[in-house]
C-alpha cells in the first residue's frame, strides 16, 4: 500500500497516544517514577554544646556538610537561644554561607496553651509581639527570609487564633515555614547527650542508625501520604535540630536519601512549591503541612495520631534498644 499523508499523520498519531495513555490512566504509577526531593531545615541554633562537642564545633561540622553536599537551608532562629554575641556570631556564619536566617519566634511559646491544662495562657496578642521580638536579632543578615515557623508545629487551638495569626504574619510579609516530614530527632539527641554525660567518650553509632532509621520511616509515610492526599509530588523539607546529632549524623543522613533514590535540593527550592501556601483549616492547627492536609481531608483518620510527631512514640523503641 502506498504511503499517504493520511497514513502517516495516523501512524503518528496511534504512535504518540500509546505513549501518552498509560501517563494518563495512571497517574499515581507515573508519580512514582519521579525522584524525590528534599531539603534540609533546621531549628532552634544555640551556643550550647553537646555530646563532648561545643556549640561550636556542632555549627562548624553541619556547615561544613551541607557545604560539602552543595547544599542550601534554612536556620530557624529563636532569639532567646541566640540573644548574645556567641549567638550572633553563630547565625552569622550560617548567613556567610548563604543559608536562609528564618523567624522562629524569641520566646518558643506553646501557642496552644489556652490555660486549661494548667498551662499559661498564651493569647494572639502575646503570640504576635513574640514573632516581631526576634527580628531585631535576625532581619539584617543578608539571607534572612520572611519564613516563621511555629514553635511545636502549634498553629492555635481557637479559629480566632489560628486566622489571626495567619493574618498577621501576611500583613509582615511572611510565609509560614512549614516541613512536609516532621520528626523527633530532639528526642534522639537529648537521649544522646544524656548518654554522653553518663558515659564520655562512648560510641554514639547505635543513636545514628536509630536516627536514620527514624528519619526514613517518616519520610516514607509522608511522602505516601502526600501523594494520596494531593495526587502528586511534592518537594520535600524535613524538619531537624541544631545540635550533636546532626553534627555527628547529617552527612550519613544526607547520604542515606541519595542512596534511596532521593534527590537533596536548597530549601528555597522546596519553598517555592505552591503547596506551601495551603493553609489546611483545622483545629487544633498546626502538625506537619501533609499530616494537615491529611486531617482536613478526612480521609485518614486511621493512619493519623495526635500529635503527628513527639518523643512518646520513640521512647519505648529506644528503651526496647537500650539508648
Amino acid at each position: 500500500m502506498v504511503a499517504t499523508v493520511e497514513n502517516v499523520k495516523r501512524r503518528e498519531f496511534l504512535k504518540l497516544a500509546s505513549v501518552v495513555a498509560p501517563m494518563i490512566a495512571a497517574p499515581s504509577v507515573w508519580a512514582r517514577t519521579v525522584r524525590p526531593e528534599v531539603a534540609f531545615t533546621f531549628d532552634d541554633p544555640k551556643v550550647d554544646g553537646g555530646a563532648g562537642l561545643s556549640g561550636q564545633q556542632i555549627n562548624e561540622r553541619m556547615l561544613s556538610v551541607l557545604a560539602k553536599h552543595k547544599l542550601k537551608a534554612v536556620l530557624f532562629v529563636c532569639g532567646k537561644r541566640v540573644d548574645s554575641d556567641a549567638g550572633k556570631s553563630l547565625v552569622a556564619e550560617w548567613d556567610r554561607a548563604g543559608h536562609g536566617i528564618g523567624n522562629h519566634s524569641y520566646s518558643h511559646l506553646y501557642f496552644n496553651a489556652s490555660g486549661e491544662s494548667g498551662d499559661s495562657k498564651v493569647t494572639l496578642a502575646d503570640f504576635e509581639a513574640d514573632a516581631l521580638k526576634v527580628e531585631p536579632l535576625i532581619r539584617h543578615y543578608k539571607h534572612f527570609v520572611r519564613l516563621y515557623r511555629y514553635p511545636f508545629f502549634k498553629e492555635g487551638d481557637t479559629v480566632g487564633k489560628r486566622d489571626g495569626m495567619r493574618s498577621f504574619l501576611q500583613q509582615h510579609g511572611y510565609r509560614i515555614g512549614r516541613a512536609t516530614i516532621d520528626a523527633s530527632d530532639w528526642a534522639i539527641n537529648s537521649r544522646l547527650e544524656a548518654h554522653a554525660k553518663t558515659s564520655p567518650g562512648a560510641d554514639f553509632t547505635a543513636y545514628g542508625d536509630y536516627f536514620l532509621q527514624h528519619i526514613w520511616e517518616r519520610a516514607q509515610f509522608y511522602d505516601s501520604l502526600a501523594q494520596r492526599v494531593l495526587g502528586h509530588p511534592v518537594r520535600h523539607t524535613v524538619l531537624l535540630h541544631h545540635g550533636a546529632l546532626n553534627a555527628l549524623f547529617l552527612n550519613r543522613l544526607i547520604g542515606m536519601f541519595v542512596e534511596k533514590g532521593w534527590k537533596p535540593i536548597d530549601a528555597q527550592r522546596a519553598y517555592a512549591d505552591p503547596v506551601y501556601d495551603l493553609q489546611p483549616k483545622i483545629l487544633p492547627a498546626g502538625e506537619g503541612l501533609i499530616w494537615a492536609l491529611a486531617k482536613e481531608s478526612g480521609k485518614f483518620e486511621k493512619e493519623l495520631r495526635y500529635p503527628g510527631e513527639d518523643d512518646v512514640y520513640e521512647n519505648p523503641k529506644m528503651d526496647a534498644l537500650k539508648l
